[in-house]
């Protein structure tokens, strides 16, 4: 009889490890935090220099977008940033800012970036001083892409 129990004792013990509980569900993962304010995306363009500006003399006159210049208007000019595209002009002296439309070329004075209308000037309290040093930011997309065909 002994040696028939050791075969049924073997099988029933490997059977009773089959038989175990199944394991609990894994807990669900915690949900991700959600922002209660959405982080405003980075600028594609940022650039830091001084800004000049340029008025009366100018008024009339082509721009290279095709556009006539006029000084009341909040555009300026800059070397390199697409014609059409807007750029947020922060004076950093004063925290004045203005947004601007890029309408023509320049400034072509060493260590200056950008060249504003006397609108955007006074709208930064930089008329008295002449130049001051500002921060640009692109407004809206692709600021420095393929120039924009001169509007009609």
């Amino acid at each position: 009889m002994r040696a028939f129990r050791l075969p049924l004792v073997l099988v029933l013990t490997s059977l009773a490890g089959c038989a175990s509980q199944p394991s609990p569900a894994p807990s669900p993962l915690p949900a991700p935090a959600i922002s209660q304010q959405p982080s405003a995306p980075e600028p594609s363009f940022t650039q830091t220099g001084l800004a000049s500006f340029y008025g009366r003399a100018h008024d009339g006159k082509v721009t290279a977008s095709g556009e006539s210049f006029n000084p009341e208007d909040l555009t300026a000019a800059h070397r390199t940033l697409a014609l059409g595209s807007r750029v947020r002009v922060t004076n950093l002296e004063n925290g004045e800012a203005v947004t601007v439309k890029i309408t023509d070329r320049g400034p072509f004075v060493r260590g200056r970036i950008i060249d504003l209308s006397l609108a955007a000037a006074r709208a930064l309290g930089m008329t008295e001083k002449g130049v001051t040093r500002v921060r640009l930011e692109a407004v809206g997309a692709n600021p420095t892409g393929k120039q924009s065909p001169p509007a009609s």
